[in-house]
Parts: structure tokens; C-alpha cells; sequence
């Protein structure tokens, strides 16, 4: 069984308009979502919004060609390649689908939020901007 984790975004355009669009969107609601949980003086966010968010940034923004190296693309997209690879997905559970979306009902904050879409389960953060 292959389990795939992506980050759902297509900011993988040729074009930086396009890119620079779907980027920013994306890193808002990342920092939409550390805003709302975890104090913004916190070390450890502070080292990862500047080392590794800083640095994807400034790759998406910056670089081009074979320079760029974040290439994200969407579920949808990463779905046709891996039938083109002959991968068979399997249906969720419709069980877990249940229990997962009661615990992040319960336990986590009230703009994150989780779903299903041809058999793929998204995570998702409703940002307010």
C-alpha cells in the first residue's frame, strides 16, 4: 500500500503572475493558521516561518527554470499520474473518514477542517483574509 501526502496547491506555473497568485494564497493560510496557534514570539516558529517557509518563498518568488526547486502541484494532478503509473486507489473508509472528522472536530481549532474528494482526504485551514 502507497499512502501519498501532498501539499494541494499549483503554484508549479511558467508563468510567475500565476505562481505568484496560488503562492500567495497558500503561504497566507499558512500563516493564517500559526497566527491563530502559536504565539508569534514562539522560537520555534520563528526558525521555521524564516529557515524553511523564508527559503520556499523566496524559491517560488525568485527562482526560475531549473533553479526552482518547490514544484507543488494538485491532488487531481498527482491522481492522473499515479494512474498513469498503473496505481489502483483504494476507496476511504467511510469509519475513518467518521473518526477523523469528529477528532478534528473536537480537538483542534475551529478554521481547520478535513474532507473527502475522489477518494483523497484534505486537510484544509479556512483563512478569514
Amino acid at each position: 500500500m502507497f499512502i501519498h501526502s501532498i501539499v494541494n496547491v499549483a503554484y508549479n506555473s511558467q508563468f510567475f503572475i500565476s505562481r505568484f497568485h496560488e503562492a500567495l494564497f497558500h503561504y497566507s493560510a499558512l500563516f493564517d493558521m500559526f497566527e491563530a496557534n502559536v504565539p508569534c514570539e514562539n522560537e520555534e516558529r520563528m526558525l521555521f516561518e524564516r529557515e524553511i517557509l523564508g527559503n520556499e518563498i523566496l524559491g517560488i518568488i525568485a527562482c526560475e527554470g531549473l533553479e526552482r526547486v518547490q514544484r507543488p502541484e494538485t491532488y487531481k494532478q498527482w491522481q492522473i499520474r499515479t494512474q498513469r503509473a498503473r496505481l489502483r486507489q483504494l476507496p476511504l473508509s467511510q469509519g475513518i473518514m467518521k473518526t477523523v472528522k469528529a477528532k478534528v472536530k473536537n480537538c483542534y481549532h475551529n478554521d481547520f477542517f478535513v474532507d473527502e474528494a475522489s477518494n483523497w482526504l484534505l486537510e484544509e485551514w479556512r483563512s478569514h483574509h
